[in-house]
């Protein structure tokens, strides 16, 4: 599979994090304290500060972000971010839960819904998070390392509109989250559902 590398540099951000600074090859973000991205369901609030670095996201394509494990206090996040609008977007990658590092997605449809699973063996690895746009669908797979893919979300998605998709981060209970981004890649589309990655 070819991929295209996609600058830092070329993305927005939803919300300007504490610090985003290159080290080499790598962006090291520092969250504020309290963002988050979630809107109504069991808790209530709406809340629409995270950290998201995007660009347009074109059906037929993909976008992969990874970043090193390293979440310790409750709800610390890292991943990738499809955003249409405040009430449209999907953020997909790890959070530390009860404990532990959770694999899963937060798919938000006006109000969000939220899929965990742990990951205990990923804490300090590379976790590349990957979402797939085809026609009216987003496909998120993750790994470890150079791990198989595993799959970690289907979820409906407007197929006409502007969308945008890159790194995410965000830090609701804390102050001094800092995440190591590694890569943030472009590429074709999965070939399917259960064919896997191209």
């Amino acid at each position: 599979m070819v991929h295209t590398s996609i600058d830092w540099s070329s993305g927005r951000w939803t919300h300007p994090p504490e610090s985003a600074n290159r080290e080499g090859s790598d962006l090291v973000v520092t969250a504020e304290e309290g963002s988050d991205a979630w809107r109504i369901t069991s808790y209530g609030f709406v809340h629409d500060s995270e950290h998201a670095l995007v660009q347009p996201f074109e059906a037929g394509t993909a976008i992969e972000v990874s970043f090193l494990c390293e979440l310790s206090e409750q709800f610390d996040q890292a991943g990738l971010m499809v955003r249409a609008d405040p009430t449209t977007w999907v953020k997909a990658g790890v959070e530390f839960s009860d404990g532990a590092p959770q694999l899963g997605a937060v798919v938000t449809h006006q109000t969000s819904d939220w899929s965990v699973a742990p990951v205990p063996g990923w804490a300090g690895r590379p976790v590349t998070i990957r979402a797939s746009r085809a026609g009216n669908a987003l496909i998120f797979r993750a790994r470890v390392d150079h791990e198989d893919w595993v799959l970690v979300r289907v979820c409906h998605w407007p197929d006409e509109g502007d969308t945008f998709a890159g790194p995410h981060v965000s830090a609701p209970t804390r102050a001094g989250l800092e995440v190591r981004f590694l890569s943030w890649e472009s590429g074709p589309a999965d070939r399917g559902l259960h064919e896997g990655v191209v």
